[in-house]
C-alpha cells in the first residue's frame, strides 16, 4: 500500500509559503518555554525538529530573565524577554509553545498579532471559548497543534485501510485507554493537572491524544453522551507527600455517533494500578481492524492487526513510505518528528499536513461536549 499523504494529512487548501516570501533555509525556530533544566520542549520539540531536519533554534524565551540567560547558554539561542519581541525578530519564521496550558492564550494572541507561524501544544486551550478566540486571532496564518498521533505513520496507515474498505462499512469502534496518572503521586511543578479550571486534566490531555487519532482514522462524531467520576479526591504531592485535591475527572465513558451510523465507545481510565495502554477495535461489514500501545498513543508504538472475511486477525506490518524516520520507533519523539516534517513541508510548499488551529477547535468542543454530557446527563449533538 501507498500511503496517500505521506506525512497523513488531509489538505485544506494553500495560502502563500515561506518558500513563497523569499524566507530563509532552514526554518528559524523561536521556543517559549525552553528550559535549560529539561521539559518537554528541551527532551521532545528540540530532538524532534533535528530529526527531521530544516531547522535551527534562532531564539527562546523562558520563565524568568535568569532562566532564560541560562536556556540561552545552555542551548547556545539568543533570550528574549517576551513572545512578542521573540516573534518580531527578522530571523524567527516559527513560534513554538511549549508552556503549561493556562498561559497558551496570553501567549498565543500577541504572537499571533505578529503575522508569525505559531505552533502551540495540547491542550491548547483551557475551555472551546478560549480555543475560538485564539484560533480567531490567529485566522490566515499557518498554525500548528500538538496533537501529533494523526502524524502517528501507524495512525496514517489506519486511515487508509479504512479509507480503502478493509473493513468494509464501519459498524463500531471501541477505544479503552488505561494512565497512570491523575491517581498516582504529582511533583509541585505538575499539581495543576489536578485542577478542572486548569485545562489540563485527564480529559483534555489523556482522553484527547486518545481520541483525536482515532477520529483523523474514522471521522467526527456527530452526537456524543458520556458518563464520569472522580474515584482519586486527593493525590499525593512528591516529594512531602502532601494530599492536594483532584477536582478532574479520572474515569470518563463516552458513546457516539460516526457518519454512516456506525457507533464508537471509549473509555478514558485514570490512576490505573495496572500498566498503561490503549486499544482500539474497529469492526466492519468485511473485516475487523485492531490497534494497541503500551502507554499513550502519540507517544508509545502502535502494533496494528487485521483479518477479513472471518479469517484469524494477524499482524500488518508498515507498508514502505510511511515511515520517513524508523531509527525513532519506540521513543517518544517518534510522531512528533513526523509532525515537524509535515511543519516543514507546509512552510516550503503551502499545503496542510498537520492539525492547525481550527482542528483544536474542533477537538475542544467535543471535550467540552462531554464535559456537558457528564454533567446533566444529556446526550449532546456536535
Amino acid at each position: 500500500m501507498t500511503p496517500r499523504s505521506p506525512l497523513g494529512a488531509v489538505r485544506t487548501g494553500t495560502r502563500p509559503s515561506l518558500a513563497g516570501r523569499a524566507a530563509r533555509e532552514p526554518v528559524g525556530v523561536g521556543v517559549v518555554g525552553l528550559s535549560a533544566s529539561g521539559g518537554w520542549g528541551a527532551t521532545a520539540h528540540l530532538p524532534a525538529m533535528s530529526a527531521a531536519g530544516g531547522f535551527e533554534l534562532r531564539g527562546l524565551v523562558a520563565g524568568s530573565p535568569a532562566s532564560s540567560r541560562a536556556a540561552g547558554d545552555r542551548y547556545g539561542a539568543p533570550a528574549y524577554p517576551t513572545v512578542v519581541d521573540l516573534a518580531a525578530a527578522d530571523d524567527i519564521d516559527l513560534v513554538v509553545l511549549t508552556v503549561k496550558t493556562p498561559r497558551h492564550r496570553e501567549l498565543v494572541l500577541p504572537a499571533a498579532d505578529t503575522g508569525k507561524p505559531i505552533f502551540c501544544e495540547w491542550p491548547f486551550a483551557v475551555s472551546h471559548p478560549e480555543a475560538v478566540e485564539m484560533s480567531g486571532r490567529a485566522a490566515g496564518l499557518d498554525t500548528f497543534v500538538g496533537l501529533h498521533g494523526r502524524s502517528s505513520p501507524q495512525f496514517r496507515l489506519l486511515a487508509d485501510l479504512v479509507g480503502d474498505g478493509y473493513v468494509g462499512r464501519v459498524l463500531s469502534a471501541t477505544v479503552l485507554s488505561r494512565v497512570s496518572e491523575w491517581g498516582s503521586p504529582v511533583s509541585e511543578d505538575t499539581e495543576y493537572l489536578l485542577d478542572r479550571e486548569q485545562g489540563a486534566t485527564m480529559i483534555s490531555i489523556g482522553l484527547g491524544h486518545a481520541i483525536d487519532p482515532v477520529l483523523s482514522v474514522l471521522g467526527e462524531l456527530s452526537d456524543v453522551v458520556a458518563t464520569a467520576a472522580t474515584h482519586h479526591r486527593q493525590v499525593p504531592v512528591a516529594p512531602t507527600g502532601r494530599l492536594a485535591p483532584m477536582t478532574g475527572d479520572d474515569q470518563i465513558a463516552i458513546s457516539g455517533t460516526l457518519a454512516g451510523g456506525a457507533v464508537l465507545s471509549a473509555h478514558q481510565r485514570g490512576g490505573t494500578a495496572s500498566r498503561p495502554g490503549f486499544s482500539l477495535v474497529i469492526d466492519g461489514t468485511e473485516g475487523t481492524l485492531e490497534a494497541s500501545a503500551g502507554n499513550h498513543p502519540h507517544i508509545a508504538p502502535l502494533t496494528i492487526r487485521g483479518g477479513r472475511r472471518g479469517r484469524p486477525l494477524e499482524s500488518m506490518a508498515l507498508p514502505e513510505g510511511y515511515d520517513a524516520f524508523p531509527e525513532l520507533k519506540g521513543t517518544a519523539i517518534h510522531s512528533l518528528a513526523h509532525a515537524y516534517a509535515g511543519i516543514r513541508q507546509r512552510l516550503g510548499a503551502g499545503t496542510s499536513v498537520v492539525p492547525d488551529f481550527s482542528a483544536a477547535v474542533v477537538r475542544h468542543r467535543l471535550l467540552d461536549a462531554i464535559s456537558q454530557s457528564a454533567r446533566t446527563g444529556l446526550r449532546i449533538a456536535l
